[in-house]
């Protein structure tokens, strides 16, 4: 995966550069949020072996994969799951557990899913010489991945409109990231999030982050990045003004209370 992805990125790069456009492109590199908990495709009964033949058809070049685990190989195997099994080959499809996911993360809590740092914090790679003059330097401003379409509005000199074919449109809720490349402050209210749940906000150096179901835990990132000393209890006025913006933003954004509840006339 790592191979494709290096070889479809220098194609770009490739292209770029032939058509004279690589130093005026901003381009945008970040990871995928958290490492995954989930236990999928390790238990149960230890499936046929891989050497054991059996006859499948290989999946044409051009043939898309319908299900969320693949039935086949491209070259006809089968793809293997249960218990005694190694994640990795092409021939498996087993996530890696929460065990290996709390060591992803580390030092960060939690995991994907979840609101703590462990299952939002990714970095932002941001190359773009003649928007960017300076190199190799590190940036700690935070941002939000809603930024990344106010930033390219921002750079293409483009307004997000009111409406589209009769419909009002959500504003934007990001920020533009320019100001970071200049390394200044980006000016905004606050930092929100809400995943099944599981729910934040961070303002400057103050994060409020709650699990689903739970109360809300409050930490001060600048001294405590990895969220092990809860300060709910010695800033209650903090957590309620951030609580408060928290559900002004949630009623602003259409955001489901959890659990949510079905609506009894639809079928």
């Amino acid at each position: 995966m790592v191979d494709c992805r290096d070889q479809g990125v220098g194609h770009i790069v490739s292209e770029l550069k032939r058509t004279g456009n690589f130093d005026n492109t901003l381009i945008l590199f970040l990871a995928d949020n958290g490492g995954c908990a989930e236990e999928y495709g390790s238990k149960g009964p230890i499936k046929p072996d891989p050497h054991k033949e059996i006859p499948l058809k290989p999946m044409d070049k051009n043939a898309l994969q319908p299900d969320m685990q693949p039935k086949v190989t491209r070259d006809g195997r089968p793809v293997r799951t249960g218990k005694g099994l190694m994640p990795g080959p092409a021939d498996t499809y087993i996530a890696y557990g929460m065990g290996w996911a709390n060591a992803s993360n580390t030092p960060f809590r939690r995991y994907k899913h979840w609101i703590h740092e462990g299952g939002i914090s990714t970095p932002l790679i941001v190359h773009w010489p003649a928007g960017i003059k300076v190199r190799n330097e590190l940036r700690r401003q935070p941002g939000h991945v809603i930024d990344i379409m106010a930033t390219c509005l921002d750079v293409a000199h483009a307004e997000y409109p009111l409406e589209y074919n009769g419909h009002k449109l959500t504003p934007v809720e990001g920020k533009s990231l320019i100001p970071a490349f200049e390394n200044k402050a980006i000016e905004r209210e606050a930092l929100y999030w809400e995943h099944h749940g599981n729910r934040g906000i961070r303002q400057g150096k103050w994060k409020l982050v709650a699990w689903a179901g739970k109360g809300w835990e409050l930490y001060d990132l600048q001294a405590d990045r990895t969220e092990l000393n809860d300060l709910a209890q010695k800033y209650p006025q903090k957590v309620e003004k951030l609580k408060a913006m928290y559900e002004s933003w949630a009623k602003r954004c259409g955001v489901q209370p959890w659990p949510m509840k079905k609506d009894s006339k639809k079928q």
